[in-house]
């Protein structure tokens, strides 16, 4: 029982040597705000701008890009049958001293080829390069010792030329005609050579391809001017990779008579993430003053908002109410006015003449 007492006893001192503690403190509030909310953003966090500008990532093609393709090398597979108007490289050995054949040779169109006035022509067409080396060797040889024969085929005629440049279709693939149609939509540069020279493996021995982005039309970014109350005007411009916020404004000839000096810009977020980032622009700091602290670097998909000035908006919303009224009041008055002219008129009228 006496334990049972002491144990009490110790529990109610303890509360009373805190709400002594308690006491001495004072009355004081919970401060529950988070001290690293004001330190500085991180430098890796912060929005690029002018003077310290950054590149972009790895462009992935999109219609409607505009792709340049330079095809490096275009040799049919084997075997390849020569035909009218080919071009083969033919190097021979053992000629005559003054009439060597070392030379590019065209397969005219009665299928020969003509290797000069001392030793004339030899039929190729429809023959392997094999096929065509052995013709000539034995052509050769009624002139010639034993004569050595190289014949490889430098162009095909019969070949559709691929280089040139190509839209992105809506479907996100490159029509090269007989060739067929290739992906390339979502794949950077190197992906898309990859994925067009594996493609024309069934057409071409060890194809090379070179491909660059001749007109960049899927990444841009918005200009929306605010019209004062006469409609916005929304404009988007291609980008490039390091465009600022001035040289938007410079897109469009400047601020126009219905807008203001403030101006934001609206970098949206995925779908579903609220983390969109609002950037506020000092228009007269990066114009006038050549402050680079607000010209930021243009992203894509930005919005840039210019507002409109709101003295001309209010005046431009009182002309928007008045004018109906206006409107009534300017018939009405022609209404009255002409009243007044015909009966004018009748009194002129039936008024006796005098002679």
């Amino acid at each position: 029982m006496n334990a049972a007492r002491w144990r009490i006893r110790g529990v109610l001192s303890a509360i009373l040597a805190a709400c002594g503690l308690m006491g001495l403190a004072g009355c004081h509030s919970i401060d529950f705000y988070d001290q690293s909310l004001e330190q500085p953003v991180p430098p890796e966090m912060e929005p690029p701008r002018e003077k310290s500008l950054v590149t972009l990532p790895a462009y992935r093609i999109a219609p409607p890009d505009m792709v340049h393709i330079e095809m490096l090398k275009q040799v049919p597979l084997p075997p390849y049958h020569a035909q009218a108007y080919d071009v083969l490289q033919i190097n021979v050995v053992g000629t005559l001293l003054d009439q060597p054949i070392n030379n590019y040779y065209m397969v005219g169109g009665d299928g020969t080829v003509n290797l000069g006035a001392a030793y004339g022509t030899v039929r190729v067409v429809g023959m392997t390069v094999e096929e065509a080396s052995d013709s000539i060797h034995e052509s050769l040889s009624k002139i010639l010792n034993d004569p050595g024969v190289s014949v490889q085929l430098a162009r095909s005629a019969g070949t559709q030329e691929i280089t040139g440049q190509y839209l992105v279709g809506p479907d996100g693939t490159v029509n090269l005609r007989r060739y067929g149609t290739i992906h390339v939509a979502g794949k950077t540069i190197p992906e898309a050579q990859a994925a067009m020279q594996n493609h024309l493996k069934q057409y071409f021995d060890s194809p090379e391809v070179a491909i660059d982005v001749a007109a960049y039309n899927s990444k841009v970014y918005y200009i929306m001017t605010e019209g004062a109350g006469l409609g916005d005007d929304i404009v988007s411009v291609p980008i490039t990779g390091n465009e600022t916020v001035l040289d938007a404004i410079s897109m469009i000839g400047g601020l126009s008579q219905l807008s203001s000096e403030k101006i934001w810009i609206a970098r949206p977020a995925p779908a579903g993430n609220e983390c969109d980032q609002i950037l506020a622009v000092d228009y007269n700091a990066i114009v006038r003053g050549g402050v680079t602290d607000t010209n930021y670097q243009i992203m894509p998909d930005d919005r840039i908002i210019i507002a409109q000035d709101d003295t001309v908006a209010l005046a431009n919303l009182i002309a928007t109410v008045t004018a109906p009224f206006e409107r009534v009041a300017g018939v009405a008055s022609l209404g009255a006015s002409t009243i007044r002219n015909l009966q004018t008129l009748g009194r002129n009228f039936n008024r006796p003449t005098r002679r």
